[in-house]
């Protein structure tokens, strides 16, 4: 069985793909009490990055029961095609990963294991079926589900805007917060109490590059029962339309990892 780190640092290593953008919401220093469901859903689906190409560099913490270790990771990707990763400490590659909408690889050196497969690896985690575009939403401060203005509810919280379904499946909690100034999650829980799985993502201050939001910044906490896992991100460095290559391959002698 993967151990909650590999599922949760996989995940991680999306973190900045992104979806074409449609014409964006205007948002505001404070929240509007007055603005409807659908205009809030509405501006959140709209307030997607718009680039051809990314690299980044970014300070991945992670710490579970037995271990607490920063490493850095670079990431290249071209939009909706292919996200490409590679984890580091003091120069030495701790972990290699190769994205695209059909398709998750990844390999690790300290376990000599490696995956290679579709998205059941993320959508047993998460415990619903995510797709790239899901994946990749996530972390740039989208919501993962599908927000129908029909089947959600929203109201004005601490400055912010609460989207909550409107008819709860006990078995599937979600609840986040949505910024007023740039309609993106400042907070996100995806619960499964019947499992034991609880997901929650917080997002620091967004940062405008080329007149887009990108996080600066992001908390994961993921538990199963009594394990926990904690991912902290912050990223150094975003270049934007740059031209990039994605070296990728599995070295021989690695363990396939495969899901129970």
């Amino acid at each position: 069985m993967i151990r909650p780190f590999h599922i949760v640092t996989c995940i991680v290593f999306m973190a900045l793909s992104a979806c074409g953008g449609a014409k964006k919401a205007v948002g505001s220093a404070t929240a509007n009490a007055a603005l409807s469901t659908k205009a809030i859903i509405n501006a959140h689906n709209n307030a997607t990055q718009d680039f051809n190409t990314l690299a980044a560099r970014m300070q991945v913490k992670y710490e579970d029961a037995k271990q607490s270790q920063s490493i850095t990771t670079s990431v290249r990707m071209e939009k909706d095609k292919v996200i490409w990763i590679k984890a580091s400490i003091l120069g030495i590659t701790l972990a290699k990963v190769l994205i695209t909408p059909n398709e998750v690889s990844f390999y690790e050196s300290i376990g000599r294991s490696y995956f290679k497969g579709d998205f059941s690896l993320l959508s047993d985690f998460l415990g619903t079926d995510i797709n790239f575009q899901q994946a990749q939403a996530l972390f740039l401060g989208q919501s993962i589900l599908d927000l129908n203005p029909s089947k959600y509810s929203t109201a004005v919280i601490a400055n912010a805007y609460e989207v909550r379904p409107k008819t709860q499946d006990p078995r599937f909690i979600l609840s986040m917060l949505l910024n007023p100034n740039n309609f993106l999650v400042a907070n996100e829980i995806i619960e499964q109490p019947q499992e034991g799985k609880k997901l929650t993502v917080d997002y620091g201050p967004y940062q405008t590059i080329e007149n887009d939001f990108y996080p600066t910044e992001i908390h994961i906490e993921a538990t199963e029962n009594q394990d926990k896992t904690i991912v902290d991100i912050k990223y150094r460095k975003i270049d934007l339309n740059v031209s990039l290559s994605f070296p990728f391959s599995i070295p021989e002698g690695y363990e396939q990892i495969t899901l129970k």
